[in-house]
């Protein structure tokens, strides 16, 4: 196996596993389960942008034709969507831990509705997802399928891209709205067997 191809593999595999802990996350019902996935997301979010920014700075210093330096070729399309996982997702997973971790001292306490509907909010799952998404087209080149032929592939791979991503975008949102509608007032309480509380519920809505 070509190393460019090793390295593109390490970063999307790194990619795809924050993005399974991320769209697992509002699923969690109890508080101490959603605190350590928050803190896995958080430590997968970071290693992935650590790599993909290794790896392009690496390639945008050197130059040469090494297997970092193919890699780096490949990985332009990458450092959009993992722009807004560094300025987006990585503070709201550190604020949903935090979050979180008011409602550890007990192992199986229930976690609130508004805490959930944090962990579902659409910035936290659909950026790293993105990020994972955008991985694919230098994995397949970097294999030796030429998205550029004029066969009409490219076309084709930019909207099943394009779809791929409003598919995600709508899944978060609606799952997200969902979640949120169960802390307003009127709605079923927030943690089994105690009173709602909306003032709560705003608190954790990050």
């Amino acid at each position: 196996m070509d190393g460019h191809l090793i390295v593109l593999l390490s970063i999307a595999a790194v990619w795809l596993a924050a993005g399974v802990v991320a769209d697992g996350l509002p699923r969690l019902d109890r508080a101490r389960a959603l605190r350590r996935r928050a803190g896995w997301l958080l430590a997968l979010s970071v290693a992935g942008l650590a790599l993909t920014a290794t790896v392009l700075a690496a390639g945008t210093i050197s130059g040469g034709d090494t297997p970092v330096d193919r890699a780096a070729g490949q990985l332009p399309l990458v450092a959009v969507p993992a722009l807004a996982v560094a300025a987006c997702t990585v503070r709201r997973v550190r604020r949903l831990r935090a979050g979180a971790g008011a409602f550890t001292a007990a192992p199986e306490t229930p976690a609130p509705y508004g805490l959930r509907a944090a962990a579902g909010h659409p910035l936290i799952g659909l950026p790293v997802q993105v990020t994972a998404l955008a991985t694919l087209p230098g994995l397949l080149r970097a294999g030796g399928l030429d998205l550029s032929a004029g066969n009409g592939v490219t076309g084709v791979a930019l909207t099943v891209g394009g779809l791929a991503v409003l598919a995600i975008g709508v899944r978060h949102g609606l799952r997200h709205n969902r979640l949120a509608e169960r802390t307003l007032p009127g709605a079923r309480p927030a943690l089994a067997g105690l009173p709602a509380s909306s003032a709560a519920a705003g608190s954790l809505h990050v």
